[in-house]
């Protein structure tokens, strides 16, 4: 899994960049399929107070590319709601992607028959 984790208008330090990694592994206990994933913390300086941490994550799983972003008061609030997003959309991602194949009532009947014979 190749992972960037850059940050626009402000530093990310050592503290941030480990915040998000324990983060992550939340999503990659769920799909281990992750080929790249592409973190940018950046500050606003033009949105309104409330708005102006953000956060967006570009993870690319096998088949599919997951662009999520994010923004909050607080850095760290919103790369927990970032990875909550990003979760919810990698698991309905891992359900689809994932084999549904079912046998016809037609098919159960006739081994069912087979069975019985």
């Amino acid at each position: 899994m190749n992972l960037t984790i850059s940050g626009h208008h402000l530093e990310v330090t050592p503290a941030l960049r480990e915040y998000v990694l324990t983060k992550l592994e939340r999503v990659t206990r769920h799909f281990d399929q992750v080929v790249d994933v592409a973190v940018l913390l950046s500050v606003e300086k033009q949105k309104e107070k409330e708005r102006r941490q953000k956060a967006e994550v570009n993870l690319h799983v096998k088949g599919k590319d997951i662009f999520v972003e994010t923004s909050h008061e607080d850095l760290y609030a919103a790369i927990d709601q970032l990875m909550d997003k990003l979760d919810r959309q990698v698991v309905r991602h891992k359900d689809r992607s994932q084999d549904h194949q079912h046998t016809t009532h037609k098919r159960q009947d006739d081994v069912a028959w087979e069975a019985a014979s």
